[in-house]
Formats: structure tokens, C-alpha cells, sequence
């Protein structure tokens, strides 16, 4: 009965005395028996590597996601230069085919002109 006075007082009881964890957990215990409430019974903290081992394993999916977002963009990088590498191709037969026909008119102005004079010299 002394103790549990000197423990609602707010007093430390002989044997809770220790450290100040024990002195707390030991006065919880004693509160929790004077009030007829179960004790709480604190979580221990997680252990670092429980702790590293979350950290790694979110870091590694952030990462798969980032490497996953990249490989998209790059997909769709080497679609768009494909696509614009086809678009070059086309023009350039376009150009080696207006450069064909010009040459061949070229010529035929030449022939056309060597035609008229010869008639004029002649």
C-alpha cells in the first residue's frame, strides 16, 4: 500500500530507482495495476537492418521505376528517329530523282540548242 501511494504521488519507489527507462516502464506497470488496466506494452523499436533492408528495398523499386521510365523514353526516342530517319530517306530519293530529271533536261536543252544553231549557221 506504501508503494502504491508513493507511485500516485509521483514519486519513484525504491526499486524503480535505475535508469530512467526502467523507472518509467516499472511506474507505467504500477499505474496500470492501481487503475486495473492492462499494461501497454511498448513496440521495440526496428532494428537497423530491418531498417536498411526497407530503405534498400524502396530504393531499389524507385529505381527500377526511374530505369523503366527511361527505357520508355528511349523507345519512344528511337520510334520518333526512326520514324524521322524514314521521313529523310523519302526526301532524299525525292531529290536524287528532281536531280535526275534535271540533268536529263539539261541535255536535252543542249541538243535542243545545238540544233538551232547549226540551223542558224547553216
Amino acid at each position: 500500500m506504501e508503494e502504491e501511494s508513493a507511485v500516485t504521488a509521483g514519486e519513484a519507489t525504491p526499486a524503480a530507482s535505475g535508469d530512467g527507462c526502467n523507472q518509467a516502464t516499472e511506474m507505467e506497470s504500477a499505474l496500470a495495476r492501481i487503475s486495473g488496466s492492462p499494461v501497454k506494452k511498448k513496440t521495440k523499436p526496428t532494428a537497423p537492418k530491418d531498417v536498411f533492408a526497407t530503405i534498400t528495398a524502396a530504393a531499389s523499386r524507385e529505381i527500377s521505376t526511374q530505369f523503366a521510365k527511361f527505357a520508355k523514353a528511349l523507345n519512344d526516342r528511337a520510334a520518333a528517329d526512326a520514324s524521322r530517319m524514314k521521313e529523310l530517306e523519302g526526301i532524299l530519293a525525292e531529290a536524287c530523282d528532281l536531280e535526275s530529271y534535271l540533268k536529263e533536261k539539261k541535255q536535252h536543252l543542249r541538243q535542243m540548242l545545238a540544233v538551232i544553231s547549226d540551223k542558224l549557221q547553216g
